[in-house]
């Protein structure tokens, strides 16, 4: 299976987010793509910055970036590759020989800054697998990279079409697939939660889509107090991430 250069990479884009990456040693800028009527003082800087790292630039129209940046507002002229060395199709992580054990599926949350702090903190919890789709949820761009305060250039992201058919295709690979619901009357706590399972993380406002609902095998609450009824999904991620890497910590 050929990997897509979307399963690849994170584009960044503007002045500032690819300057940014082209300073940062530990990151591996793959090209910088440079509108060919981006001329004058900020593009010298951005080719000197790349002729330091070695990076090569490509010369394209300006709509051929807007076109890749996906944002015609804000790539200012300009992008840049950068190597994500943890990011899989979803297709080959299941099939490769060390399959992902605690999976995180992002189904509809489109809210840039709650995608960053997910992929921050299921990477800082030491989750396998997180599953951005590239449809219905939103794009990996330099919103959701500071969000995540650089952690999604290296997060174990996992890349497929829409958040139903990551559902099916690990149900069919024999993940169990559990949601959240303020009103489930199982505890995240106390349910039997196996080491190879899924989680979903439904959308801001409607919670987990109808496409997706079929595909759930166990509704799962995180107890609140004092009245609260519910958590930002970014804060209920990290209460998950790390009850499920803790509950495999306990397992050794």
């Amino acid at each position: 299976m050929e990997i897509s250069p979307k399963d690849k990479f994170v584009t960044v884009y503007g002045r500032k987010p690819v300057l940014e990456a082209l300073d940062d040693p530990r990151l591996d800028v793959d090209k910088v793509m440079l509108a060919d009527t981006a001329r004058g003082a900020a593009a010298r800087e951005i080719l000197d910055a790349a002729k330091r790292r070695g990076v090569r630039v490509q010369r394209a129209t300006e709509q051929r970036v807007k076109v890749l940046a996906g944002n015609g507002r804000h790539d200012q002229g300009v992008l840049a590759d950068v190597v994500a060395p943890r990011m899989l199709p979803l297709d080959l992580a299941l099939d490769g020989p060390t399959p992902p054990r605690g999976v995180l599926v992002l189904d509809g949350i489109t809210t840039p800054a709650n995608v960053g702090m997910i992929l921050r903190t299921a990477t800082a919890a030491g989750l396998d697998g997180i599953v951005v789709p590239r449809r219905g949820v939103a794009s990996i761009d330099p919103l959701v990279v500071k969000s995540s305060a650089g952690v999604a250039f290296r997060a174990p992201m996992l890349r497929c079409a829409t958040a139903a058919e990551a559902a099916a295709n690990l149900r069919a690979h024999g993940y169990p697939l559990f949601a959240l619901d303020a009103h489930a009357d199982e505890s995240i706590y106390t349910a039997d939660l196996p080491e190879k399972a899924a989680f979903v993380l439904g959308s801001e406002t409607n919670g987990i889509s109808d496409d997706v609902r079929p595909h759930v095998t166990g509704w799962l609450s995180i107890p609140m107090f004092a009245g609260v009824e519910s958590l930002n999904v970014a804060s209920a991620a990290a209460v998950l991430c790390f009850e499920v890497v803790r509950r495999r910590e306990a397992r050794k």
